[in-house]
């Protein structure tokens, strides 16, 4: 056990000391709040975009053509398409799009509207601009019919809908919304640990192989305990970083977003006027009362600012959070262990890097199909369903399948089986990975096969 605790301190501190963890460490999550928040920054403050319209169905489409916050419809220049389609040329990147509406156009069947651009057109830009079309010539059919727009949104209802848990194994109410996105995160996190560090327990090994400082070890440690050394070392190492993330984050989201956000005195938004495509009806009075002012009369409404700044830390409050980072370690680092093992196994049995991708593939389909196939069955499917129980209960699949399960909550007694394969999972794996580690890390100079890996396990020794 001393040669083990020897070993695990030399590869924690000779990764713990590099530059480069220190970078990644203390950078990584100062890098990703100031992108998350250009992005934020960007995306906020970005213009609509400018559609310029030329119409020649007779229809007045333009007029029925409702602008937003993210697409303006403006008038096209020049008496011709042609003459459109150059002044739409000269006047980028002032407009974004030309839509052509064309002589003809029927109600039932509109075909030929075309979105004209000067390259590519966004998807999002399309379908803002189908949608709005679409909506203009429903308006005209319903006028035709001798209805009103205005009628048919006063007797539509218009909710908002959230989802709530009200399950205890759920952690009480919860919305099913920021259980789902907490079910994503830790399941890329596992995905993401397991992969990156498993790898560099492969490499390690590899790297020390190839210049024959494996052998200088072996003469003073077994073959065992050098494996066993290098992944609790390496765990260590991944333990270390995340929990310096996870410090950082905390900091960032609780002491510099309040810094950022103050308190702001109320805004003045004055009522929007009623106009001809957007006016409400006039409020009906009981007899002997008096009327409600009208709209464009009446004065700036305070809309207060909220009085604490908002923190992502308190959309965690209904779930299970104890039972999550306790699953989330014991799983997660359950399957690095078992990974790992057989990470270690490969780099054992190659010469270099390249002849490793042979063996890598099978090993890492497990940890792909189990991503797949859970968030698959969070979003259609039932996290508490016979699949997403399957794959919580084999070692191969449960670190990802199971702690994606941890935020919907997982019932006592399928943690514990869970774990207890997990664990018998990794003996297994870790029994067969030693066998072959042995033999593999005094191999050279032969490429090394299914079939021999499999003769390696049943050498005596």
């Amino acid at each position: 056990m001393d040669k083990i605790w020897l070993i695990i301190q030399r590869e924690y501190l000779t990764r713990v000391r590099k530059k480069s963890f220190l970078v990644v460490s203390l950078l990584a999550p100062l890098l990703l709040a100031a992108s998350s928040l250009a992005i934020g920054k960007l995306s906020a403050g970005a213009a609509p975009d400018t559609v310029a319209v030329y119409d020649n169905s007779g229809l007045h489409l333009l007029a029925r053509l409702v602008s937003n916050d993210d697409v303006q419809f403006v008038p096209a220049l020049g008496p011709s398409l042609a003459a459109a389609e150059a002044a739409f040329k000269k006047a980028a990147p002032k407009q974004d799009a030309l839509l052509y509406v064309p002589a003809g156009l029927g109600l039932d069947n509109a075909e030929g509207i075309q979105l004209l651009s000067n390259g590519n057109v966004p998807l999002k830009r399309q379908n803002l601009v189908r949608s709005a079309v679409s909506k203009a010539l429903g308006a005209l059919k319903m006028e035709r019919s001798g209805l009103k727009q205005e009628t048919i949104d006063n007797l539509q209802a218009k909710i908002d809908l959230t989802a709530i848990n009200l399950d205890e194994q759920g952690g009480g109410r919860n919305d099913v919304d920021v259980t789902t996105s907490m079910a994503y995160v830790l399941s890329i996190l596992v995905y993401m640990f397991i992969f990156i560090y498993g790898v560099q327990v492969m490499r390690g090994v590899s790297e020390e192989k190839s210049n024959r400082i494996m052998e200088v070890m072996i003469s003073s440690v077994k073959p065992f305990q050098l494996m066993m050394g290098k992944i609790l070392g390496i765990a260590g190492v991944v333990l270390t970083q995340f929990g310096l993330w996870l410090a950082l984050s905390w900091g960032l989201t609780t002491v510099l977003v309040p810094l950022l956000l103050k308190d702001k005195p109320a805004v003045a938004v004055a009522a929007r006027p009623a106009t001809a495509t957007n006016a409400a009806p006039a409020p009906t009075t009981a007899p002997g009362s008096e009327a409600a002012p009208a709209a464009a009369d009446a004065p700036p409404v305070a809309v207060p600012r909220p009085g604490a700044p908002f923190s992502i830390w308190s959309l965690l409050s209904g779930l299970p959070i104890g039972s999550i980072i306790g699953g989330f370690l014991f799983f997660f680092l359950g399957g690095y262990l078992l990974y790992s093992a057989m990470f270690a196994a490969i780099g054992s049995a190659v010469d270099d890097q390249t002849d490793a991708q042979q063996f890598m593939f099978p090993v890492t389909i497990p940890l792909i199909l189990s991503y797949i196939v859970s968030i698959n069955v969070i979003i259609n499917g039932d996290p508490n369903g016979p699949l997403a129980f399957w794959l919580s209960m084999i070692p191969f699949t449960s670190p990802i399948a199971m702690v994606m399960r941890l935020p919907f909550g997982v019932p006592l007694w399928q943690l514990l089986l869970s774990g207890a394969l997990l664990v018998a999972g990794f003996v297994g794996v870790t029994w067969v990975a030693a066998r072959i580690y042995r033999v593999g890390i005094l191999m050279y100079g032969k490429k090394a096969t299914y079939k021999e890996l499999g003769k390696w396990m049943f050498y005596k020794g």
